[in-house]
């Protein structure tokens, strides 16, 4: 609903109260419920064309004042004690008028809310899943400050717990992210649970700084755990897409155990690449990592070390720091591993194998899961 100026409320929101006034001042009664009620609709029809509740209470008061001194009870009244009870009959009715103009006012506002409330999840479930017209939803896109024709990323939060549209921490990282860059061309909401933010590909420092509110003090305890952003594409078609690849991301990050906080699409795009095909991937792994199951405790620690030779650049003393053994167990530990493969790390081509292997592995649940 747009507000309008004070002066722009017509007459009409007036309509019997002069009348109600002078009844209230010759009876001195108080206001029936069909009048309470009459004047809750008054207040309504206010709130749906436009007019502030503000601006609406001034027009009364307004009126009261003006009609004060020609209102019938108060003009006849002849002692100070007759004057009182008039007075605060006519106060007594002024306020349960004003009371129901704002009860009437407030239902029709909140009504409002949640219309814009349930236009705005259709609107983000539309254009999360692509289930609309694309010409409609760039249309529609636009009322919630997003211009479809730009291309756009998504970033994605996970939390320990599902966030919502009303959680604490969804309100603080929007407030946060408006104080420091006002009404950019973007949208943060909720979607399954996870906070999401879209943002104009002409602002890469506005995703940033979401990941990085999202898990900040901001954010406080309940902040995020991890973050991914997905890569730009235009149009709400890319929208979508970048959405998808935000997930993917953030599936990714879990089968790999990848302990960055915020991932990027971007950086990952191998991993689709060599997971697209299981089967073959599968093959790989049991192929090459099979036979450390053979190895005394099972092939658990020798894939760990893999995985840490490879974060540390193959500094075994970095390794051995990572997995809080002496450099000399890593040493047994390779041997170990090139023994029972046949791949030795130390060799280029055979370390790539290896490491693809085992990134096969942690994405495939081996070797807790059978191939």
């Amino acid at each position: 609903m747009s507000r309008r100026t004070p002066a722009a409320i017509p007459d009409a929101f007036l309509d019997g109260y002069a009348a109600l006034l002078g009844e209230v001042s010759a009876t001195g009664r108080a206001l029936g419920r069909p009048e309470r009620e009459a004047l809750r609709d008054l207040g309504e029809r206010a709130a749906e064309a436009g007019y502030g509740l503000r601006e609406l209470v001034g027009l009364y008061l307004g009126e009261t004042r003006r009609l004060w001194g020609t209102l019938p009870g108060v003009a006849r009244a002849a002692g100070v004690a007759e004057r009182a009870r008039t007075g605060d009959a006519l106060l007594g009715a002024v306020e349960a008028a004003v009371s129901a103009l704002g009860e009437g006012h407030e239902r029709a506002t909140r009504l409002a809310v949640r219309e814009e409330e349930a236009a705005r999840r259709e609107f983000i479930d539309d254009l999360l899943y692509g289930r609309s017209d694309l010409g409609r939803l760039a249309e529609r896109a636009e009322r919630f400050g997003l211009r479809l024709a730009r291309a756009h990323a998504v970033a994605v939060a996970e939390g320990t717990g599902p966030y919502d549209d009303v959680h604490p921490v969804a309100g603080r990282v929007e407030r946060e992210l408006i104080g420091r860059f006002g009404d950019r061309d973007a949208l943060i909401t909720t979607k399954g649970g996870r906070l999401i933010c879209i943002a104009a590909s002409a602002e890469p420092a506005l995703l940033e700084a979401f990941a990085a509110t999202a898990r900040s003090e901001v954010a406080g305890r309940e902040g995020a755990r991890r973050v991914a952003i997905g890569r730009p594409h235009s149009g709400a078609g890319g929208v979508v897409r970048s959405y998808e690849e935000a997930l993917g991301t953030l599936e990714l990050g879990e089968q790999l155990e990848l302990g960055a906080p915020v991932l990027r699409a971007a950086d990952l795009l191998v991993f689709p690449v060599l997971l697209r095909d299981r089967a073959a991937m599968a093959d790989l792994v049991r192929s090459v990592l099979g036979p450390l199951t053979e190895a005394r405790g099972g092939a658990e620690p020798l894939l760990e070390t893999l995985s840490a030779c490879a974060a540390a650049g193959y500094v075994n003393a970095e390794a051995a720091r990572r997995l809080s053994v002496s450099v000399r167990t890593l040493s047994y530990r390779l041997e170990r591993i090139k023994f029972l493969t046949g791949y030795d790390p130390a060799d280029g081509l055979q370390r790539f194998t290896l490491e693809t292997a085992a990134l096969g592995a942690r994405a495939l649940g081996w070797p807790g899961t059978p191939l």
